[in-house]
């Protein structure tokens, strides 16, 4: 195939990849309050992730993300969402795949992206979260091994608030 066929255009989206990992320990997750001083969700709750590298599979990145971010190793991960973000950018939207495991184990190391945290299910709604995991969450945990994964689309309205959107939402 030749490359050029490929080349992205102006019609087409050209996406930046990402991982993100939910791991839950009975009926606790461990989440990540973000640093005040990171550019990106300052003091907001997430999972666990990051960006896909060069020459690694998604499912790699999550699996490098969650040892570089908390240290934990080895834990089957299964795929729970796939999103695409329009974010308005005209270069350069983002594709997220979200991802679960079951942690049999604490979290061994900090990371300088925030502070890990293992929260109870009950009081995740009362945390300053990232602005879709209200949203996400919910479906996200909804999924079990072997079940089919979310298709998701975010986009920004014209006040420039969060839209989104799943297959088979009404």
């Amino acid at each position: 195939m030749q490359q050029n066929f490929q080349a992205p255009t102006n019609q087409r989206y050209q996406f930046v990849p990402r991982v993100l990992v939910f791991l839950s320990c009975g009926d606790e997750l461990l989440l990540m309050r973000r640093a005040d001083d990171r550019p990106i969700f300052p003091g907001l709750y997430n999972g666990l992730g990051g960006h896909v590298e060069r020459g690694e599979s998604v499912l790699a990145a999550a699996h490098r993300e969650l040892n570089e971010e908390s240290g934990l190793q080895g834990i089957d991960l299964w795929l729970c969402a796939v999103v695409a973000i329009d974010t308005g950018d005209a270069d350069a939207g983002i594709v997220m795949w979200v991802f679960r495991g079951e942690a049999t184990g604490e979290a061994t190391k900090e990371s300088g992206e925030g502070t890990l945290e293992w929260v109870s299910k009950e009081r995740i709604a009362a945390l300053p979260l990232v602005e879709d995991i209200p949203y996400l969450l919910p479906r996200v945990l909804s999924i079990r091994p072997g079940d089919s994964p979310l298709w998701g689309f975010y986009d920004y309205g014209d006040e420039g608030k969060l839209r989104m959107n799943f297959d088979g939402d009404q």
